[in-house]
């Protein structure tokens, strides 16, 4: 007989795949319909550097919306053609998923390609992710869009 824990985490799985799954196809407003209207998300970067103009994807969020111009702002800011992710683990416990991987970019302003190793921390509740914390090599993607280069 599955456990409540077990049963969170099979569909806590279910929707972090779906997520990664809308993720992939690229389009904002089907991602963020897995995104509860409320929700917690951060990102592991330096205060200082969050919403400049060459990365203003980079900053805290709170709502659905907010994700939906997240994954709009990603995609402005980077050549479609040529990012890549691969997800390397989905680690579940409960209804808390953490995905590790690495992500492969370019820098549309500048032209510069880089990769940085990722962690992202999700809490799923009631079929949609209400937390959502990003750890990234914030050096390489600053690199990557800094003017007159790294």
């Amino acid at each position: 007989m599955p456990t409540p824990t077990s049963t969170a985490s099979t569909h806590t799985r279910s929707v972090v795949e779906e997520l990664l799954r809308r993720i992939g196809t690229g389009d904002p407003g089907h991602i963020a319909e897995l995104y509860a209207e409320q929700g917690d998300w951060r990102l592991d970067w330096p205060e200082a550097e969050h919403g400049r103009p060459a990365t203003p994807w980079i900053r805290h969020r709170s709502t659905r919306a907010d994700a939906a111009a997240h994954y709009r702002e990603l995609s402005e800011h980077h050549v479609p053609e040529r990012a890549a992710t691969d997800v390397e683990r989905v680690l579940v416990d409960g209804n808390h998923a953490v995905v590790l991987g690495e992500i492969r970019q370019t820098a549309r302003p500048t032209g510069r390609a880089y990769r940085a190793r990722f962690a992202l921390h999700l809490i799923v509740e009631n079929g949609l992710v209400t937390r959502h914390h990003v750890y990234e090599d914030s050096l390489a993607v600053a690199q990557a869009f800094a003017a007159g280069g790294a």
